[in-house]
């Protein structure tokens, strides 16, 4: 067996597998873009809250935290109480926003594949003169490049936006638990004088 056979084979092996992987990443893709289209419409649901002054991820844990903090039963001081429901709040929240994040680097990268797999296939229709499929091949080459990188924009955007709406809810709910230990502490400081 001579070396060109076998780099033969192995290119004729990675244009199976390329092939295979086609229709897994275009409909992750398609998955990705639905997925993007869901957390524009919950994003600017929010916006819609947000800008008439309610803001349901405070007064969630607003209440959490005015439960945590009229809790007598609880053998945790008042500061370690509030400070876990703050905990709490945050982790959940960039939690969620980490998983949404992924897409700023899994759109594009699905869209590059979603590009370069149908290019081969294209490169190969005009080699073969097989001009409609050099041009089907390329429009899916192109508009999973154009997909992949509105998924990515799209994602970025509302994560930007929504990291500075959890640094303000985050620092609103720490004076809110501040103001909720001071009272607490106001009426045992009037008994000491």
């Amino acid at each position: 067996m001579n070396s060109t056979s076998t780099i033969d084979t192995i290119r004729e092996l990675l244009h199976v597998v390329s092939g295979v992987l086609v229709w897994p990443v275009l409909i992750a893709l398609l998955l990705l873009a639905a997925l993007t289209l869901v957390a524009l419409g919950a994003f600017i649901q929010e916006c819609w809250s947000r800008r008439g002054k309610r803001r349901p991820w405070q007064q969630i844990t607003g209440a959490a935290l005015e439960a945590a903090a009229a809790d007598q039963t609880s053998p945790d001081p008042l500061d370690i109480r509030l400070e876990r429901v703050l905990q709490d709040s945050e982790r959940r929240r960039w939690s969620a926003l980490a998983l949404l994040r992924q897409g700023v680097r899994i759109g594009p990268a699905l869209g590059l594949m979603g590009t370069l797999i149908p290019m081969a296939n294209a490169l190969q229709g005009l080699a073969d003169g097989n001009l409609p499929s050099l041009a089907s091949n390329m429009v899916t080459a192109f508009a999973a490049t154009v997909i992949g990188l509105a998924i990515s924009v799209t994602i970025y955007l509302i994560t930007s936006i929504r990291e500075q709406w959890i640094r303000e809810d985050n620092q609103a709910l720490a004076f809110r638990a501040e103001a909720l230990l001071q009272a607490a502490n106001a009426p045992a400081a009037r008994q000491q004088d």
